[in-house]
């Protein structure tokens, strides 16, 4: 039996081929969808949850609260790790961690010497208790117990030890930094699951001690807080609660006199192992790795539960419009003594089968779209994921909830007739039917329009963000930056002097970072305005005297620094406010306070955004480099370009190259355009805008060929009236408006019912951003003539070619 419903089934899609088509192509589109989203959802929510009792490992990190706002740090201060270790009973383990850099690491047996080396930490023997690594060589019990122990992973060991077995590297040392030696005391596997934990070289913790890494590690100061200081915890129990109401007590004991003064607080906070892949404000340990947003994979979510729904609705559309065409063949089965429940199975087998085709063709398509978005996704993310036991699963499941979803009701309807109704031919679509089609079709181009609607706008605040002022000369401006590890001015200013003499550079400074950046150096300062103490944050920007002239801001008051090292500041017109003055000439040679120091104000710049336009402008201060005796701020080089003359550009950029060789040879040299700078704050704007191209390309495609089905049906019903119009006088152009007429009110009532969905939607998205583009009426009006535009023209392809025939024809049809 179940073979002969198979052949059933297949003559049936194989004799409706345009039909079958339709619908194999709108379920295949929403299941690659689905698979391509499914695939992203379950790789990202599976990082790190190997390790054992996962569920009670947690990363602590710091808010701070102040009048100013609220900010967090993924480190937490040093002291904490002690009290955790003695006072917390409710605390396991703890590992501290402690990410340091070096220069150069060397084997003295080889003579090899490996600059920069990624992924190094300071940490303590516990951290291998709360984290699973194999170990190939050594044992957690004897590894950085002692100062100067190191602990690699295979794939270092192997860069480190080339042919050397594991086993024989135990004891063999390693020179950092040309002077602190280490010795390997174990070597463990690579974490080969998904984790956001990449690091590669461990150090105990006491030889941080012999670098500049020991303050970051022992300091006893409650009031410093890095991000390079950081804190995992394994509990006694995943129930949370009782260890953050020590935590929160903790923070509340060393609350220093000053912050409470000026109402500042510190929270600590319990952040699980399997919030770290999803947090988008303290981070994680690399830059470089993908973070996912939980709120992006739930809207990705909705995408491709929509577009799914809509081949859904294609199905039920198509299957119900044609159910008076099999009417006869369901009353002769009836007659010969089929049941309602075989019949249901037979309908529900069509619809499987034809829902395994479209998934088959759909893994072609979804292979397609992971190559189409590899610059969306990680690099781990690939198509083997479907081998995957709970993703096949998964996709199993899939097939039978959209068969269910897209065939009971239509077998439902089709097995209604009555078999003396068929067989008198009396049997018709009755108007409920019609009615659910009419909201069916309303339901698919309400969805096509919410999303063509977004496109539109979310385009539009993206070209606001690209093409916004930022206040200052962001085209063919770039810097250069020395090695980190270089604290001393002094190459800079070399390098500077030779760049000085290359033809094509029309402006050059030495300073910090550019006016709009990812970095930030932030500072608490305090100032006497009359009798009130004012408290307030400010970011700091550090340049020479060249500096506002290289990137055009100009002063609206006073003057610039007199030198590159004195104490004096310039404040932008936000921190004017925020200090209390409105007359820009008023604050002049006032003085600022910062780590009982001061500064004097000389000069009143000119407001630019110094991040993305989500956020606003904040306070800030330009000066010069003060703290040069101990590390120079003053690590960058900033030009100006030629923008006329490309080959210029070109002779140019291998002049600095040459002279960044000269100075620091051997280094890595990169140039950074700030106009790269700008474009990276709105890389998650831009994902947003090409998955919503998508979206809508795709939604449109699936309504377009469900309204095609549509037309195509009843302009077959209705060709006998066409031809008796027509002998009657109706024009062409009278019978394509009678015909789409009635499918261009639907699309008219979906465009209705979609704009205020549309409209609040983007509404909420705009909120986040302080500046932001205008809720235009003409981009409602464009989407809504746009999709009523397109929809006319595939009507009348149909129309116009079956009115166009001679009425002798359309008379004999049956």
């Amino acid at each position: 039996m179940f073979k002969n419903y198979i052949k059933i089934a297949w003559r049936n899609i194989w004799k409706s081929k345009l039909f079958s088509a339709i619908n194999i192509i709108s379920l295949a589109i929403g299941f690659s969808a689905s698979f391509v989203i499914g695939l992203m959802v379950y790789y990202d929510f599976t990082f790190d949850d190997f390790h054992k009792d996962s569920d009670r490992i947690f990363r602590i990190t710091t808010t701070f609260k102040s009048p100013e706002g609220t900010f967090g740090n993924a480190g937490v201060t040093v002291p904490l790790y002690q009290v955790l270790k003695e006072e917390i009973p409710e605390v396991e383990t703890t590992a501290a961690l402690y990410t340091g850099g070096f220069t150069n690491v060397m084997n003295p047996g080889s003579g090899s010497v490996f600059k920069d080396p990624e992924y190094t930490v300071f940490t303590n023997p516990e951290y291998f208790k709360i984290f699973n690594y194999t170990w190939i060589a050594g044992s957690a019990e004897n590894a950085l117990h002692n100062p100067n122990e190191v602990v690699l992973t295979q794939k270092r060991a192997r860069q480190y030890f080339p042919k050397t077995k594991p086993e024989n590297i135990l004891g063999k040392e390693l020179v950092y930094n040309d002077s602190i030696v280490a010795k390997v005391t174990g070597v463990v596997a690579n974490l080969d699951k998904r984790t956001d934990l990449i690091f590669e070289e461990f150090l105990s913790r006491e030889t941080a001690k012999k670098t500049d890494m020991v303050t970051s590690a022992f300091s006893e100061e409650w009031g410093s807080t890095s991000n390079s200081a950081q804190i995992f915890v394994k509990l006694v129990s995943p129930n949370a609660a009782t260890v953050q109401t020590q935590l929160d007590q903790i923070a509340k004991n060393h609350q220093s006199e000053y912050d409470k003064k000026f109402d500042i607080s510190r929270r600590f906070n319990l952040q699980a192992l399997k919030d770290l892949h999803f947090d988008t404000d303290y981070g994680i340990f690399s830059f470089n790795n993908y973070t996912a947003d939980r709120s992006v994979l739930m809207g990705l979510g909705f995408i491709a539960g929509f577009l799914l729904l809509l081949g859904c609705v294609n199905f039920i559309n198509l299957n119900t419009a044609q159910a008076y065409q099999r009417a006869k063949e369901i009353g002769i089965r009836k007659t010969l003594g089929s049941s309602k429940k075989q019949l249901i199975s037979q309908f529900l087998g069509e619809t499987f089968l034809l829902t395994v085709i479209a998934a088959v063709i759909s893994l072609v398509l979804a292979s397609y779209l992971l190559k189409v978005f590899s610059d969306f996704i990680p690099d781990g993310l690939a198509f083997s994921l479907f081998k995957e036991p709970v993703i096949l699963l998964c996709c199993i499941l899939l097939l039978l909830v959209v068969t269910l979803l897209s065939g009971l009701y239509p077998a439902f309807v089709l097995t209604r007739f009555k078999p003396y109704r068929v067989i008198r031919s009396t049997a018709s679509s009755n108007s409920g039917k019609s009615n659910l089609r009419k909201f069916l079709t309303v339901f698919q181009f309400t969805i096509a329009q919410v999303f063509l609607i977004a496109t539109l706008l979310v385009g539009k605040q993206i070209r606001f963000l690209m093409n916004a002022d930022m206040g200052f000369k962001t085209d063919a401006v770039a810097y250069v930056s020395r090695p980190w590890q270089y604290k001393s001015v002094d190459k800079n200013e070399l390098l500077l002097q030779k760049f000085e003499h290359i033809p094509g550079i029309e402006k050059s400074s030495l300073g910090g970072m550019p006016p709009a950046s990812f970095s930030t150096h932030s500072s608490g300062v305090t100032f006497q305005n009359e009798d009130r103490e004012i408290k307030v944050d400010l970011e700091i920007l550090y340049g020479d005297l060249s500096y506002l002239d290289v990137y055009g801001i100009p002063l609206i008051a006073g003057r610039i620094p007199l030198n590159d090292t004195i104490n004096e500041y310039v404040v932008n017109e936000t921190a004017l406010e925020a200090l209390g003055f409105k007359d820009p000439k008023e604050i002049l040679d006032k003085n600022l306070n910062i780590n009982k120091e001061n500064y004097r104000i000389v000069g009143v710049m000119q407001d630019f955004k110094q991040r993305s336009l989500k956020t606003g402008v904040e306070p800030m201060v330009f000066g010069g480099d003060t703290d040069r005796g101990f590390w120079s701020q003053f690590r960058n080089i900033h030009v100006t370009l030629p923008t006329h003359d490309s080959q210029l550009l070109k002779q140019t950029l291998a002049r600095i190259e040459d002279a960044y060789q000269e100075v620091y040879p051997g280094e890595t040299f990169e140039i950074k355009f700030i106009d790269d700078t700008i474009a990276r704050f709105y890389e998650r704007e831009k994902r947003l805008s090409t998955l919503l191209n998508w979206a809508t390309g795709l939604s449109i495609l699936i309504s377009i060929l469900g309204l095609l089905g549509l037309v195509i049906h009843t302009v077959t019903r209705r060709t006998k009236e066409i031809g008796v119009r027509k002998v009657l006088g109706a024009t062409v152009a009278q019978l394509n408006m009678l015909l789409c007429k009635d499918f261009l009110k639907l699309i008219a009532l979906a465009f209705l019912i979609a704009v205020p969905f549309a409209w609040w939607g983007i509404q909420n998205w705009l909120q986040d951003y302080v500046f932001r583009t205008e809720m235009s009426w003409w981009v409602f009006a464009l989407s809504g003539l746009g999709m009523i535009t397109l929809a006319l023209v595939i009507i009348s392809l149909k129309t116009i070619r079956t009115a166009s025939k001679n009425p002798v024809k359309s008379l004999g049809t049956e």
